[in-house]
């Protein structure tokens, strides 16, 4: 097997379990178990649970955002596309393995001053938001350029609250 695919099945392997379990709970062990590796094998890609736990924060980002950006341009073009965002999030709510927002549950597991992983999703939420602009941007007509950034804020607030609300409606069964 190719040291990429190596790299690609513990990532893989490491995200499905941090998203699953939290990074706290999931051990080392446990990724080389699941992923069918020697620790050798996982320690020639990765120094450290961080440098994984990284890797997992960028490779849940890229599948979320170009997801949302095939979902959301796949619709007409004008305010659907902008409100295809909502469509995209109930979707994601009832996707069977759906437990929240991973960069939420990452943060609140880690240490305070683990500036690394909190600087990588601090980079998500912006990338996410940029592409909310872009949306406003190609489909909304009158909104003027210094309104873009407070509109994306506001449409990122209402889809984070979403995704929080849904993780307590969830989980007290209503």
């Amino acid at each position: 097997m190719k040291h990429s695919e190596v790299k690609n099945r513990i990532i893989e392997t490491a995200s499905f379990l941090f998203y699953k379990n939290g990074y706290n709970s999931t051990g080392i062990n446990e990724i080389i178990s699941e992923a069918g590796i020697a620790k050798a094998t996982l320690y020639n890609h990765f120094k450290s649970k961080e440098e994984i736990c990284l890797a997992y924060l960028k490779f849940k980002n890229s599948s979320f955002i170009q997801d949302v950006e095939d979902f959301t341009t796949s619709k007409p073009k004008g305010k659907a596309q902008v409100l295809a965002i909502f469509d995209f999030l109930e979707l994601f709510f009832r996707d069977k393995d759906f437990n929240g927002c991973w960069c939420i549950k990452t943060v609140s597991e880690i240490p305070k001053d683990n500036e690394i992983i909190r600087a990588e999703i601090q980079l998500q939420k912006h990338s996410f938001i940029d592409l909310i602009s872009k949306l406003i941007t190609n489909n909304l007509e009158n909104v003027k350029e210094a309104q873009v950034k407070s509109l994306a804020r506001q449409i990122y607030l209402l889809y984070e609250g979403a995704v929080g609300e849904s993780i307590y409606t969830k989980k007290i069964g209503q």
